[in-house]
């Protein structure tokens, strides 16, 4: 004699995983990419001199801000040197983000942003702190 049961298809191993943690464990991670896809597109705004580098005050920690700021004076100087018109700079494209967490307020992210004529990456490092993220180390390639 046999039963009839409703065929089932396998569960795969990755859907067992992303069940088994939590859901705010999974809620953060998506949090994190937010932000981190935000402020890479302002960081790249900022160089293209389309964005006031003050929007950035509060996500970017001191040293990190005094060196976006430094890049943009030399991205500015170099641009009124260069002959021609100037272009008028689009807006940078967010194609892809990745986090990972490091402990529960430290995480790194990757972003590959698409310009005008080229693609670029982004390396950060956000810091939790007083609820907010923060980026305290900044790398754009």
């Amino acid at each position: 004699m046999s039963v009839a049961t409703a065929s089932r298809p396998p569960i795969r191993q990755g859907a067992q995983r992303a069940s088994a943690s939590s859901g705010t464990r999974r809620g953060a991670d998506t949090d994190i990419r937010l932000v981190a896809r935000s402020i890479a597109q302002a960081a790249l705004e900022v160089l293209a001199g389309t964005r006031p580098l003050v929007q950035l005050s509060r996500s970017l920690d001191p040293e990190c801000y005094l060196a976006l700021q430094h890049r943009a004076a030399l991205t500015r100087k170099h641009a009124a040197r260069s002959k021609g018109s100037p272009q008028p700079h689009l807006s940078p494209m967010v194609r892809s983000v990745r986090a990972c967490s490091i402990s529960e307020s430290i995480c790194e992210a990757s972003i590959v942003v698409a310009e005008e004529g080229r693609c670029r990456a982004v390396a950060m490092r956000l810091e939790r702190t007083d609820g907010v993220w923060q980026v305290t180390a900044l790398e754009i390639g």
